[in-house]
């Protein structure tokens, strides 16, 4: 349990309650929390939620630049506690909204120094960020910051590895090469490192060499049917251990039929109640910071695909909220 102090500057970061005011009304924030200046987070916050409005590094459809405001609205309908788990992480975490990274919608190298110019003073603070992007490239300059003074696993939920070495002419800097980039600058552990849910046509026969090579362990969709979610899950919880982990959720893990709004989607993916159960499990895992990625709300106008990337971030959260419980005991 928290400490008394840790308990009454908890109780001042909490979302707006629905029994209070309707949840339609007001200014729309991640789950209702209060919205603060990043450079007020420190020593008041243990999450911060901040949105990435950048898809310029997309190779296929745009409009993930629209994510966090879609995510925004559509995580106004969350509650405090999550019925299958019975987390309340506004109970164990002081939570706050940092609003949007200032990126640069036609920069892709100023935006990623942006980024991470905006998550170091987080990390250096303790602060454990939950992402929503934004296309998947900026999971790369936050894995930057935090991974600074040591390489970091990852739990990966994609249809695709991102470990590309550069596209079109050798761009070095797209949606296709995050993971690839950060192993290169020594913030992503290959070895700590598994990805979930690989599927569909690739370019060439050795397009996953390089990341097989590495030493990631990587569970396509294929192997995922064979073996079944739980074995799989156990499998990641192996790989990264005990050490400091990251999770990356793109949406387009899911199949399109449950989440249509994203760029490069693929048939064969999960449903959304695998979704849940994927993150379920790994209650438990030493998590310093999280994204949910590639929501593009003008690709769906029935908003499903926001709600999809609003309810991971609220199950996210829950499992954010326990790592800090458990760093702080």
């Amino acid at each position: 349990m928290p400490s008394e102090a840790d308990q009454e500057r908890i109780a001042r970061y909490r979302p707006l309650s629905g029994m209070e005011t309707p949840r339609f009304s007001g200014l729309a924030s991640f789950m209702r929390l209060p919205v603060m200046e990043p450079r007020e987070a420190p020593g008041r916050i243990d999450i911060g939620l901040v949105g990435i409005p950048f898809d310029g590094a997309t190779t296929n459809r745009p409009g993930a630049r629209l994510g966090p405001r879609g995510v925004r609205e559509a995580s106004t309908g969350t509650r405090a506690r999550n019925a299958a788990t019975g987390i309340a992480p506004y109970d164990l975490a002081a939570c706050a909204d940092l609003g949007d990274v200032p990126v640069n919608p036609v920069d892709v190298a100023a935006t990623a120094r942006a980024i991470e110019a905006f998550y170091r003073p987080l990390a250096q603070a303790g602060i454990v960020p939950l992402s929503v992007g934004g296309d998947h490239f900026v999971t790369y300059p936050v894995l930057r910051a935090l991974g600074r003074t040591r390489p970091l696993g990852l739990i990966h939920i994609d249809a695709h590895s991102d470990t590309d070495d550069g596209q079109y002419d050798g761009t070095r800097l797209t949606h296709g090469t995050p993971f690839r980039r950060a192993i290169e600058d020594g913030v992503l552990d290959p070895r700590r490192m598994v990805q979930i849910g690989l599927r569909g046509s690739t370019d060439s026969v050795d397009e996953l060499d390089w990341a097989l090579g590495q030493g990631i362990r990587i569970v396509p969709m294929e192997a995922v049917i064979d073996r079944g979610l739980p074995s799989v899950l156990a499998e990641a919880r192996t790989v990264v251990g005990d050490g400091p982990t990251y999770l990356s959720f793109d949406v387009d893990a899911l199949d399109p039929a449950y989440a249509p709004g994203t760029g490069t989607p693929e048939m064969g993916g999960f449903t959304s109640r695998e979704a849940l159960q994927i993150l379920r499990a790994l209650r438990g895992i030493d998590l310093v910071g999280a994204d949910v990625v590639e929501v593009a709300p003008p690709l769906d106008p029935s908003g499903v695909t926001a709600l999809v990337g609003a309810t991971l971030a609220f199950e996210i959260l829950c499992l954010l909220a326990e790592a800090v419980a458990a760093r702080r005991d």
